[in-house]
């Protein structure tokens, strides 16, 4: 289970092959990556299964590595390289080859929630109003629309296979200025908003043009503002989901230099 998301913008492979598949496309590749990822890293004889896994999936990988070769020079692929590479291996994240699909994998650890909580409440107790991130502001608004309501609704899901949407049943609960907070909010907020275009892209959230800025800004400030490269590498090795939310963050400031939207589900 993932949050999936797109940065939207016209390429060849894209006008090739449609929104949709190149969605299904990313999804194979992602799991045929971690398929062999485990394999290797378990230093064990791949089974039955994940032998014929991968076999099943040749025709389409070659699709991929075709898409792949687009991407190298598309402006609207994110890659990995350098350090930022270094956190994807050392957290054991595959890489994405479709450069401008990512996926944010569930459940989403309790380092990182609690990380956000405590950025969030230090930004509330310490910066005057007026300097807030404008989506802070939203939150904290007794009429912001993120009420909480969705995420508090997946807390208590598992699924058949014993997966979660978030490691922590019960959210963490912001004070003083936020005290009619709960991470539940703030999840929401990085949610996004229902798809304009009724799902015809085959995502059904997005994040539009005129709020990408706001969510640049409240993204930049929460992961990255006034943190150090060893404290960023310390908390990547931790959590997966603070590595990927930066990879978001990355996405959503590339959409907004494109000039597009960011698609989500």
């Amino acid at each position: 289970m993932s949050i999936e998301y797109a940065i939207e913008y016209s390429c060849g492979p894209r006008r090739r092959y449609g929104e949709k598949q190149l969605r299904v496309l990313g999804r194979k590749a992602n799991l045929h990556a971690r398929v062999i990822a485990g394999s290797l890293e378990e230093n064990r004889t791949p089974t039955k299964e994940s032998v014929d896994f991968v076999t099943n999936l040749e025709s389409d990988m070659q699709t991929v590595e075709e898409v792949a070769k687009s991407c190298r020079e598309c402006p609207a692929s994110l890659g990995y390289s350098g350090d930022e590479f270094g956190r994807m291996a050392s957290t054991k994240i595959a890489p994405e080859p479709i450069g401008c699909l990512g996926r944010i994998n569930f459940p989403v650890d309790a380092v990182f929630e609690q990380f956000l909580a405590n950025r969030i409440q230090l930004l509330l107790d310490t910066v005057n109003p007026e300097q807030w991130p404008r989506l802070l502001t939203v939150l904290v608004d007794p009429e912001s629309p993120f009420d909480g309501e969705a995420t508090k609704d997946l807390r208590p899901v598992t699924s058949d296979t014993g997966l979660r949407f978030f490691e922590m049943r019960v959210p963490i609960k912001l004070n003083r200025n936020g005290s009619r907070l709960s991470m539940d909010n703030v999840f929401d907020l990085l949610a996004g908003f229902t798809n304009t275009d009724n799902g015809a892209s085959g995502y059904h959230r997005e994040l539009p043009n005129l709020a990408l800025a706001d969510y640049s800004e409240f993204l930049e400030t929460i992961l990255r503002m006034d943190m150090s490269e060893g404290e960023h590498a310390r908390l990547a090795e931790k959590s997966r989901s603070f590595v990927q939310y930066l990879r978001l963050a990355d996405a959503i400031d590339r959409a907004l230099q494109l000039g597009g939207r960011l698609l989500l589900d």
